[in-house]
């Protein structure tokens, strides 16, 4: 068990057009934290590219409130690029990741700090009810159970980016060198001692979700396609059988030729017309451009990483007596 001494605690808030809610996450998350008495805090904003006021209302929370730090990207980079940004600039002994929405609670952040002190280096988040479409909650459930069937690492069901970090799985995170990001992924990947926390999810606060099908879409394939190599076996088990139904026809094609004898009703003399070839023809060619797709997947995220360009681009850095701009990483 960790000693009872005073930590920092840093939470890091990725933030994409939020002006409708910031001010409340903020109070929900000082008012949850910021009296903790074995606790300091530090509140990790990172607006993604924002183009309404959320830039201007975090770069006033920051002059008024000395536990705010600010990141404003350049532009919109995306989830994951901007929690790795909040990662790199959170400077606590525990981290917390939490998204702007509150469909995460603050409030369940202390009952999280307590495993952390009992000796768990990752607590994550565990939903046990979602206040979203009944589509939408098929889509989550569908993906989960898919992934842990394909993935090469056993990533636990409904856990998302929600969770709290020890520093040393912080600093790990930080130095894999990866651009292509899937931090739930990269989470379980890195081990040390983990364990969830089963809570309720709430409905988004105010504002609008901002993340679109195909951004869920996206993001299912970075998991997917960053942790397991399934899909290229598969393309391989799936020529092999094809390849072995095919030699068989074949053979028994030529049997059929040699000693005369029918096939369904057939006989290789027999035109039986166009529609079997052409389905047929289509149905390869179907197999062909997915198992192409697979391939270029893969490929297509090995040359983004050998083009080594940075996950993100800050514009600005804010916190209060500070004001540092123009930075990568």
């Amino acid at each position: 068990m960790k000693e009872q001494q005073i930590k920092q605690l840093s939470v890091v808030v990725p933030c994409f057009n939020e002006q409708d809610v910031i001010q409340m996450t903020h109070d929900r998350l000082v008012g949850a934290l910021g009296s903790l008495a074995d606790y300091g805090l530090e509140v990790v904003y990172v607006n993604d590219g924002s183009s309404d006021d959320t830039e201007s209302m975090l770069f006033a929370l920051a002059a008024a409130e000395p536990r705010v730090r600010v990141v404003s990207l350049a532009r919109n980079f995306g989830h994951q690029p901007a929690v790795t940004a909040g990662l790199v600039h959170a400077s606590g002994d525990v981290v917390a990741i939490i998204d702007a929405d509150l469909q995460d609670p603050p409030e369940v952040i202390p009952e999280m700090l307590k495993l952390w002190r009992d000796g768990y280096e990752v607590v994550y988040g565990v939903r046990t009810r979602r206040k979203e479409g009944i589509l939408k909650r098929a889509a989550y459930a569908s993906f989960y159970r898919l992934y842990k069937l394909l993935a090469n690492i056993d990533m636990p069901l409904d856990s998302g980016d929600f969770a709290l970090l020890d520093r040393r799985v912080v600093d790990v995170l930080n130095g894999l060198p990866e651009k292509n990001r899937f931090l739930r992924g990269l989470r379980t990947w890195a081990g040390f001692r983990q364990t969830g926390y089963t809570y309720e999810r709430a409905a988004r606060a105010a504002g609008e979700p901002k993340y679109s099908f195909r951004a869920l879409m996206r993001l299912a394939f970075d998991g997917i396609f960053n942790f397991s190599t399934t899909p290229l076996t598969l393309i391989f088990v799936a020529g092999a059988i094809i390849s072995g139904l095919a030699a068989i026809a074949a053979l028994v094609y030529l049997a059929a030729r040699v000693w005369g004898f029918s096939v369904f009703g057939q006989s290789p003399e027999d035109v039986p017309g166009f529609t079997t070839l052409i389905l047929t023809i289509l149905f390869f060619s179907g197999v062909q451009l997915i198992s192409v797709g697979i391939l270029g997947e893969y490929l297509g995220r090995i040359y983004q990483e050998t083009k080594m360009r940075p996950t993100y681009v800050i514009k600005e850095l804010r916190e209060k007596d500070t004001d540092d701009s123009a930075s990568f990483d």
